[in-house]
């Protein structure tokens, strides 16, 4: 299956897509629908009022998550062009759902960076509540998988030796636009997916999620083990080479750019970047 947010007449619907249409699955948003024990049995089954797809406003896939997990340094050659070694564990930092925005919703730069840069990534949505999950209590604690576009201020984020600063800028992170299912991914809770990005139409990254050096379900066990997960939160698991701080010279987003997020089989983000001014 596939499942979205759909903005409407004011608030926000679950939706599954049924070819050219979205159907109302009768809750209010993503992260509603899987806090529910039968939300798969409710998503595959409901029939309610239909919306075209074509047009259609969608909100961040899950708009409140508890939280939001993201891993650096998880490709290889990603982690080589940015000078760093092989982790032995995963590199964590946060979001807050203030930064989320939907698949088509404009980008905000920030008046105070000189340094914004994108970052296509594979992200987790948790279906269950676990703690210290291990093998297939994680694995089913996957509901599935959807796009995030990590958008980074780079010279707040490497102003100190902690990431989060340059992280959580409000209305800059894009996620969407479906929450896909295993079931339909080549490879299950584990899966081998292209995964490219393009600014203004210029292919700035692209690689498999293949490259991974933690997979979902290591990551799901290993986020598990510090802080209870609950349905709806994301993992994001990083991003591969091509990012726009490793290049040189080193290229940035300054406002007006188009950015497209795609990855094979769950859809694709398309972004324009509006600048903002400073305080």
């Amino acid at each position: 299956m596939k499942l979205a947010t759909l903005r409407t007449d004011g608030t926000t619907r679950a939706v599954r897509l049924d070819g050219e249409e979205l159907v109302d699955l009768g809750v209010a948003d993503v992260g509603a629908l899987l806090a529910r024990d039968d939300w798969r049995e409710l998503a595959a089954s409901a029939d309610g009022t239909r919306y075209p797809v074509a047009g259609a406003d969608l909100a961040p896939v899950v708009p409140a998550p508890t939280k939001v997990v993201c891993v650096g340094l998880n490709y290889r050659n990603h982690i080589q062009e940015m000078g760093r070694d092989l982790p032995e564990h995963p590199t964590l930092f946060a979001k807050f759902a203030d930064s989320l925005i939907g698949a088509r919703d404009d980008i905000l730069r920030p008046g105070e960076t000189d340094a914004f840069d994108w970052e296509v990534e594979l992200a987790v949505v948790v279906g269950r509540p676990v703690r210290r999950a291990r093998g297939e209590e994680a694995e089913r604690a996957i509901a599935g998988f959807t796009v995030l576009n990590d958008i980074t201020c780079r010279d707040w984020q490497f102003r100190t030796r902690e990431w989060l600063q340059g992280k959580m800028w409000d209305s800059s992170t894009p996620v969407g636009p479906y929450l896909v299912t295993p079931d339909e991914l080549p490879g299950g809770v584990r899966p081998a997916l292209d995964v490219t990005l393009t600014v203004d139409g210029e292919v700035m990254q692209s690689d498999t999620t293949g490259d991974l050096l933690f997979d979902p379900v290591d990551l799901v066990e290993y986020v598990s083990t510090v802080v209870r997960l609950n349905p709806g939160d994301i993992i994001a698991t990083g991003t591969p080479g091509g990012v726009g701080h490793a290049r040189k010279p080193a290229r940035y987003l300054t406002g007006g750019e188009t950015v497209v997020t795609e990855i094979e089989g769950i859809g694709r983000l398309e972004n324009r970047v509006v600048a903002e001014k400073s305080a």
